[in-house]
């Protein structure tokens, strides 16, 4: 299967599958000499894991991380870097009636038409078990960028049309992590947990928006024309399985805007050049402005519901009605922060190795 692989001088290939024996990474590219420790991956993997609220699936697993290559007495190698997480809380029992019965919403029809076979177990490659793996690397990447003064805040903003209020850097670092739907603003973060365990009751799941801000990104990243840095976070980004849109800055409602109210407008602030505001999300002409990068992704209901749906038999050819039991996230939102930090970051660090800004 083609399409594992993401990056150029820091490039990761990830591996495994839902129901299969682990899952993991490979990162090929990372510096010589950075200290690293598992302890440091694995507080990433513990803001993914399944299991750690009600508003989350049951599956227990602790995706305690090991480190089987590239590091050596606590410092990398520059040799790849392979990383592994054992499946040990797995039933795939439950998956067996849709062995030939794709599910509404999910890749089992695409996999299927595309390879002529597939693991049904969990969904296979295509479930979101598969992000540990970015989460993983993500954990190195945001070291490396942490070197340079950069810092990867994410957070949730909207949840069953639950909008949070505007918030500042310090306030997502001081609440954010501390409500259960990953949200900075406290008052905001209880009706959404209301919402998703209303809809969790009646068998249904809930979708909503992620932001992600990257401060202290230095001017002079991003490439012309095809590789600029606004489109390499779309595509990683994206790359999300419940990822339906993404947009910077202003985003769509730049569509709506006048171009005096789009403009960021320049000026001179300690003997450095700055915009005024920030419509631009941190962007312009696919360069970073050194202005904070501001990104935000539109995440799917979770596609396995309780509620009875229709599909067909690709073996008979006839309709069948389902039902899906088991365990699943009755809203992606919360787990889905760390993952989307961890793309934005290995985005990032793969522009800083390759081409360091002259500023």
């Amino acid at each position: 299967m083609s399409g594992n692989s993401f990056g150029t001088a820091f490039r990761i290939t990830t591996w495994g599958e839902s129901h299969g024996a682990a899952l993991g990474v490979v990162i090929d590219g990372c510096p010589a000499g950075l200290v690293l420790s598992a302890a440091e991956i694995q507080r990433e993997l513990n803001r993914r894991k399944p299991g750690v609220s009600d508003v989350t699936t049951a599956r227990k697993e602790a995706d305690e991380v090991q480190l089987l290559s590239g590091i050596f007495e606590g410092k990398t190698l520059g040799t790849p870097i392979s990383l592994l997480v054992w499946n040990k809380d797995v039933n795939s029992s439950t998956y067996e009636s849709f062995k030939h019965i794709p599910r509404p919403g999910q890749a089992d029809y695409t996999y299927q038409l595309k390879y002529g076979r597939r693991d049904h177990r969990g969904g296979g490659r295509a479930s979101g078990r598969e992000t540990l793996a970015r989460v993983a690397a993500g954990a190195i990447a945001k070291k490396i960028l942490a070197q340079h003064s950069v810092e990867i805040l994410g957070h949730v903003v909207e949840i069953a049309g639950i909008r949070a209020r505007e918030v500042s850097a310090a306030e997502l670092r001081d609440h954010a992590e501390r409500t259960t739907v990953r949200c900075a603003d406290p008052e905001a973060a209880k009706r959404m947990e209301a919402a998703i365990k209303a809809a969790k009751e009646e068998g249904e799941s809930v979708g909503g928006i992620v932001e992600v801000r990257a401060l202290g990104v230095p001017p002079g990243l991003g490439d012309p024309v095809f590789d600029k840095l606004d489109a390499e976070l779309a595509k990683a980004l994206m790359s999300i399985g419940a990822v339906k849109g993404v947009e910077l800055g202003a985003g769509f409602e730049a569509a709506r805007l006048r171009g005096s109210e789009m403009n960021d407008e320049l000026f001179v602030h300690a003997g450095r050049i700055m915009t005024r505001t920030n419509t631009a999300g941190g962007v312009l002409g696919g360069i970073s402005t050194g202005a904070p990068l501001i990104c935000r992704i539109a995440v799917k209901p979770t596609p396995s519901i309780a509620k009875p749906q229709r599909s067909v038999n690709m073996t008979t050819m006839q309709d069948v009605e389902i039902q899906i039991t088991g365990r699943h996230d009755p809203c992606i939102c919360p787990r889905i922060v760390p993952v989307a930090e961890a793309m934005v970051a290995l985005v990032l660090v793969n522009f800083l190795l390759r081409n360091p800004p002259r500023i």
